[in-house]
């Protein structure tokens, strides 16, 4: 018995949507279709075909033919065409390997089930960018739950809030949030948590970095920290110099470092006066555990002081003692003479 290969099924891994699979056509084994008959839909989740893999799998194509079927479905209304919900490289690859006719399976579905079937397929490939792989993602979230696109971070991000105890939602344990943990434990890519902080963010990035993402010619971690330069030309060289050399996160980290503005200097004066008014309006003195710790720092500074400039510090000091305590008969004898000017 012949076993099929997994890259052979990718919408049947992990992900079980047999139910979206709808009914097949009959047919003979296998099912050729003139490849001019197979058109793609409107809207495709994927964009970006590495020019280099693609080159290989035409000569695949090529060498072997086409060793899966494409799914497609009938379009309504028209007569012997077809829309195809999965396998657009191997379709490209046909074209370009100058196939007439493809194998096929057929099947009847729904849009939601084309879109569905195509997202799962899509994201059950491992090169598949990062950035398409979270709008993937999305995508079919936003079916599942049938709510907009645009609604889903936001609940994510309710979810996440949630889980580390800052708000008192309940959408973890509501219909919707058990519907998205059950959505990303049938891909079996990532947590909804992982994605939360990690993939959401990346379609914040500049446009400059989300189009190398979409290429592949850089890993979001190292994409993520070039995004932190706000200057465009620099960020910009700092993304090509990334790419051309290679470059580790940690050399990244060093450069974005480097081009950061530096911090004014406050003189040391200055310095000083804003810790003790900061120490002052805390009134960490309140806190025996705290006042323990800066009263032993207090003694430490007190020791750096010079004997000089302690003797200068007593001498205003007994100064303004003395003026504060002026003799009553020279205060008396002072409002006497104003009252008589």
């Amino acid at each position: 018995m012949t076993r099929t290969r997994k890259t052979e099924q990718p919408y049947k891994a992990k992900a079980d949507i047999s139910v979206l699979m709808g009914e097949e056509s009959p047919s003979t084994d296998p099912l050729m279709l003139p490849i001019e008959s197979i058109s793609l839909p409107d809207s495709q989740p994927r964009r970006y075909f590495d020019p280099v893999k693609m080159e290989q799998l035409v000569q695949s194509v090529l060498t072997h033919g086409i060793l899966e079927n494409l799914l497609v479905r009938p379009i309504p209304e028209q007569e012997n065409r077809y829309e195809l919900v999965a396998g657009e490289r191997r379709y490209r690859a046909a074209i370009a390997a100058g196939l007439k006719e493809v194998p096929v399976s057929i099947r009847e579905l729904t849009d939601s089930q084309a879109l569905q079937v195509s997202l799962v397929e899509n994201l059950l490939r491992e090169d598949l960018n990062p950035v398409e792989e979270t709008e993937g993602i999305l995508q079919l979230l936003a079916i599942r739950l049938s709510m907009p696109v645009t609604d889903i971070p936001s609940l994510l991000y309710k979810m996440q809030h949630e889980a580390k105890g800052d708000t008192a939602q309940n959408v973890l344990a509501n219909e919707i949030g058990l519907g998205i943990i059950a959505a990303f434990e049938e891909l079996g890519k990532l947590s909804w948590e992982s994605f939360a902080s990690s993939r959401l963010p990346l379609l914040k990035l500049p446009p400059d970095i989300i189009d190398v993402l979409r290429s592949g010619k850089i890993e979001y971690t190292k994409a993520q920290m070039v995004a932190r330069v706000k200057d465009q030309n620099a960020r910009e060289s700092l993304l090509k110099e990334a790419i051309a050399q290679d470059l580790s996160l940690s050399q990244i980290r060093l450069r974005v470092k480097a081009l950061q503005p530096q911090p004014i200097q406050e003189s040391p004066k200055v310095t000083i006066q804003s810790i003790t008014r900061r120490l002052s309006q805390s009134k960490i003195w309140e806190d025996p555990k705290k006042w323990k710790q800066v009263e032993t720092l207090l003694k430490k500074l007190e020791a750096l002081i010079p004997v000089e400039a302690e003797s200068e510090t007593e001498a205003k000091t007994a100064e303004q003692v003395i003026s504060s305590e002026e003799p009553t008969e020279e205060k008396e004898l002072k409002i006497i003479d104003s009252s008589e000017k």
